[in-house]
C-alpha cells in the first residue's frame, strides 16, 4: 500500500468512528455537537484526496 492509500484508509476509519459516536450520542446535545463537529472535520481533511490538481 502506498502512503496515500494508507492515509485515505485512516480517514475513512475516522469517519466510520465519528458516525458511530454520533449514533451513540443521540439524545445528548453536547456529545452530539462534538461528534458532528468531528465528523465534519474528518470530511474537511479528506478534501485533498478528491481535488483534481495536485
Amino acid at each position: 500500500m502506498t502512503n496515500h492509500q494508507i492515509n485515505f484508509l485512516g480517514w475513512v476509519l475516522f469517519i466510520i468512528s465519528a458516525i458511530g459516536f454520533c449514533i451513540a450520542s443521540i439524545g445528548h446535545f453536547w456529545a452530539m455537537f462534538g461528534s458532528a463537529f468531528f465528523l465534519v472535520a474528518c470530511f474537511v481533511f479528506m478534501i485533498p484526496f478528491f481535488r483534481k490538481g495536485r
